[in-house]
């Protein structure tokens, strides 16, 4: 089959995408039979969002045109169930963004040890802070099942235990971060790609000929200035939504700020000095 240079350019950049996730598939034993079905309902979705604007007659004829699916397989996909799921709050995260990040829960540039009851600074108020809907014991015991926080119950204290949120006995909930993080750096992406490129901030920077101890060092630096970003805009972006409230705007907006880095060795490398 024949492509133009822009259909083949982007058969080229699915292959680069989709590599990744199948090896995932591969490595739970997802089938594919049960992929192709989502990739067939993601095309009805995007096809239907593309000529939203043309009204219900002809719908199933303009999707089955755009897609290349039949009448009948357009049919069948339009009438299941594919209501979207707003992301749901996750308490826990939120309770472990604050103590990071609320100066009154800071110390010398490092997360306090906090008492688990009383007055603030303590656990309590923090969990408190975030919400009243769950108790703060049932908080701090998620944290401690994900590995993010210590309950030394000797001295009733309360202490983080990293600096990241990457709940590696919780691969339900890395599968989600994956898919929110993952999902929204490529809707940016393509609204880039489909606009003049200004819709949202994505910039990288792409090195090679580098050693591994080069690397084991950039890393550290890595840490340092995603710390310093966090830092920064965790305040911001909690003042802005205050500001917000108090003005009384329409607080229909969500944003991700997100940061990366990804290391392998190179195809092929050059010869050794």
């Amino acid at each position: 089959m024949l492509h133009t240079p822009d259909q083949s350019a982007l058969l080229e950049t699915y292959r680069l995408l989709l590599m990744p996730l199948a090896r995932l598939a591969v490595s739970r034993g997802l089938p594919y039979t049960r992929l192709d079905d989502m990739l067939r309902q993601a095309m009805v979705e995007a096809a239907r969002e593309a000529h939203a604007g043309a009204g219900g007659h002809g719908e199933v004829s303009r999707i089955s045109t755009a897609t290349g699916l039949n009448r009948r397989e357009v049919t069948r996909l339009l009438q299941t169930d594919t209501a979207q799921i707003r992301p749901k709050r996750w308490p826990a995260g939120e309770v472990f963004t604050r103590w990071l990040s609320d100066p009154d829960y800071r110390s010398r540039g490092r997360p306090r040890t906090l008492a688990r009851q009383g007055e603030a600074p303590s656990f309590e108020a923090l969990a408190q802070s975030v919400t009243r809907d769950i108790h703060p014991r049932s908080l701090l015991e998620e944290l401690t099942r994900l590995g993010l926080a210590r309950w030394d119950e000797a001295a009733d204290t309360v202490a983080l235990q990293r600096d990241a949120v990457v709940p590696r006995s919780d691969f339900a909930r890395m599968l989600s971060f994956l898919g929110d993080n993952v999902g929204d750096h490529l809707n940016a992406a393509v609204d880039n790609v489909l606009g003049d490129g200004s819709a949202h901030f994505e910039q990288a920077i792409y090195a090679d000929e580098l050693s591994e101890d080069s690397v084991h060092k950039l890393r550290a630096l890595i840490a340092a200035q995603w710390a310093a970003l966090f830092d920064g805009l965790v305040p911001a972006l909690e003042g802005l939504i205050a500001d917000d409230k108090a003005q009384g705007r329409t607080q229909d907006q969500r944003t991700r700020i997100g940061f990366y880095s990804f290391t392998q060795p190179m195809d092929n490398p050059p010869s050794a000095p």
